[in-house]
């Protein structure tokens, strides 16, 4: 699980300064040294106030350098995500579809601050952005492990007028779209069903996506996008131990700020989420076969009740994986997908 540090919960109201650990994250931002008392006068805090407000990026999971004579230090510069300045980046018509946007310093998960709200109308969209959370979360259940601006993590929401019937395959034209994003920052990516993007066959996301719906009629959907930036070698390493061999956009070589990616695919998804309300996985079904990883490999697809093994041959207009048996093609709606080594 991703540390905790004692502090309040969620960020403060809209309007209240943000707190201490956030202000001096933003100044260590830029990955030069800043020493206790510089950054003490600037905050208008006292040294023990900023000492302090290290150890708790520390224990959120921040690597945080401190040089006798020299300060404190991030080891990697990177600009912290603002609200405005990916509010700007985003063509107009992404903007006019914003009902809100804003970037929080801490909370639990950015999927469940949007769940706690009411549903946006029809044509608009909510957007959560978290420079951490202390209890991210991917698909099954698992820890989303990213330290203070180590990642993006990013929700938004969106109501359909009625549930789409292939509302399954959401998840993989929200992949689609991501897709497209990262090629506008200059990086190839794939994607494996049904819900990662991978970089060399490493995890460099994933996607969550939660349903709210009445028995009848509209539904909203919150679309979780957990993405690394930069992890650091020793998180990368410990994600490693996990059996989930991880990468960054650091590591692939992607030097553009977070708010450039975050913008990118802000736009990305909510013009992807008007294409498959009117045509379902349609105008993204040859993209994800391209980005398809899995096809052609031997795979063992794990479900709640039994394993099945075979050699995976894409995916169907509805989304679901296909999988060559010795009985014949079989078709999974859900399900747990590894890879076979080779013998």
């Amino acid at each position: 699980m991703t540390a905790r540090h004692d502090g309040p919960k969620d960020d403060p109201p809209t309007g209240e300064a943000p707190p201490l650990p956030a202000r001096v994250f933003a100044r260590l931002a830029d990955g030069h040294f800043h020493s206790g008392e510089t950054l003490a006068r600037a905050l208008g805090v006292s040294r023990g106030a900023v000492w302090k407000a290290v150890q708790a990026l520390r224990e959120a999971g921040a690597t945080v350098h401190a040089v006798p004579n020299r300060g404190y230090r991030l080891p990697q510069a990177g600009e912290p995500l603002d609200a405005e300045r990916i509010r700007a980046r985003l063509p107009v018509a992404a903007r006019s579809a914003l009902r809100g946007l804003e970037v929080l310093w801490q909370t639990e998960s950015t999927n469940s601050v949007l769940l706690a709200r009411p549903n946006p109308p029809f044509g608009a969209s909510d957007i959560a952005l978290a420079e951490y959370q202390t209890a991210g979360r991917g698909r099954r259940g698992r820890a989303w492990l990213a330290p203070p601006g180590g990642a993006v993590c990013l929700s938004l929401s969106w109501s359909f007028r009625e549930v789409p019937p292939d509302l399954g395959a959401l998840s993989l034209a929200v992949g689609v779209c991501v897709l497209r994003s990262l090629k506008e920052v200059g990086l190839s990516a794939r994607l494996k069903w049904p819900n990662d993007i991978l970089v060399e066959q490493r995890k460099l996301g994933g996607i969550l996506i939660e349903l709210r719906a009445e028995s009848a009629g509209p539904a909203c959907v919150v679309i979780g996008i957990g993405l690394n930036a930069a992890l650091g070698e020793a998180l990368l390493r410990q994600i490693a131990t996990l059996g989930l061999p991880a990468t960054d956009l650091a590591t692939a070589g992607v030097a553009v700020s977070r708010n450039v990616v975050t913008s990118a695919m802000i736009a990305q998804v909510l013009r992807g989420l008007q294409e498959f309300e009117r045509e379902s996985l349609r105008p993204f079904i040859e993209e994800w076969r391209s980005a398809d990883a899995l096809r052609g490999n031997e795979v063992s697809v794990h479900t709640t009740t039994q394993t099945i093994r075979g050699v995976a041959r894409g995916i169907d207009l509805h989304g679901a994986l296909l999988v060559e048996t010795p009985q014949g093609v079989r078709r999974f709606i859900s399900g747990e997908v590894t890879v076979r080594p080779a013998l």
